[in-house]
């Protein structure tokens, strides 16, 4: 009999014994099984906690990433808009190739800077929230510049010359800009954190996808659990997490879809 059918029998025999409808005799191999510790035996789809922690994980390594990034990307992308210097052209063709480097690749890299032979082994943070963090930045930094490089180069050229006729300064001039580009730039923002949180090689190479012996993940996000409990063949589990991450990635695109039609409302 499988063991989850044992478990659920436990409760309805112990009923029948109360009642005298069953023989205690008859209930003695069973009466020395702690009923107690039992369910734990059992191959649940997932340990209590599992999935909460696996969530807070990929939010919290994706979060500071991308806010990381952002607060990179987007001066980068202002100095790049609004000035020339010698490399300029260099930088946007860096940067749109970054919008398209594979992960791997981004993971190796990042794991060689942290590992022991590393520019950064003394840190020891080979396998840790902070390494998987790093790989996501590096991810996440080219299509947030990207798309907020567009956003601003993209605001007519009425709006920059009515700020100049009314005396505005140059940073004045930027502010305008800036402004008109907010949409965008939220929009380059939300696009970076769709691809840190859907990110699945690079975190698997510099995190280890690690677990605690309770079952609560130390590095394991959405994604490598997934493949993992694919892998495993618990279907149930992967399915769970892949709705979870799914609708994460659907709240991103609805709120990125808002704020393309509140920016049309506008103009």
């Amino acid at each position: 009999m499988p063991l989850e059918s044992v478990v659920q029998l436990g409760p309805a025999l112990a009923e029948l014994l109360h009642r005298g409808l069953v023989s205690a005799d008859l209930l003695h191999p069973l009466a020395a099984v702690d009923w107690l510790t039992v369910p734990a035996a059992v191959d649940l789809p997932f340990r209590e906690g599992y999935v909460r922690s696996i969530i807070f994980v990929s939010l919290y390594v994706s979060l500071v990433a991308v806010t990381l990034s952002t607060l990179v990307s987007v001066p980068v992308a202002i100095v790049m808009n609004f000035t020339d210097f010698p490399g300029k052209q260099f930088l946007k063709t860096v940067i749109n190739t970054g919008m398209g480097f594979p992960s791997v690749v981004v993971g190796l890299v990042v794991l060689f800077t942290v590992s022991n032979q590393g520019p950064l082994g003394s840190l020891e943070l080979i396998f840790t929230k902070e390494a998987m963090i790093m790989s996501q930045f590096v991810l996440a930094t080219p299509p947030i510049a990207a798309i907020s490089l567009a956003a601003m180069t993209g605001v007519n050229e009425n709006v920059s010359d009515a700020a100049r006729a009314l005396g505005g300064t140059r940073l004045d001039v930027a502010l305008v800009v800036i402004k008109e580009a907010r949409y965008g730039i939220a929009t380059a923002i939300l696009a970076g954190f769709g691809r840190a949180i859907s990110e699945v090689g690079s975190v698997l190479i510099v995190g280890g996808n690690i677990t605690s012996a309770e079952g609560i993940s130390k590095t394991r996000t959405l994604t490598t659990a997934i493949q993992l409990e694919a892998r495993q063949g618990q279907y149930e589990t992967a399915m769970i997490l892949g709705g979870v991450l799914v609708a994460l990635v659907l709240v991103v695109n609805v709120i990125v879809v808002r704020l393309g039609d509140t920016e049309a409302m506008n103009r």
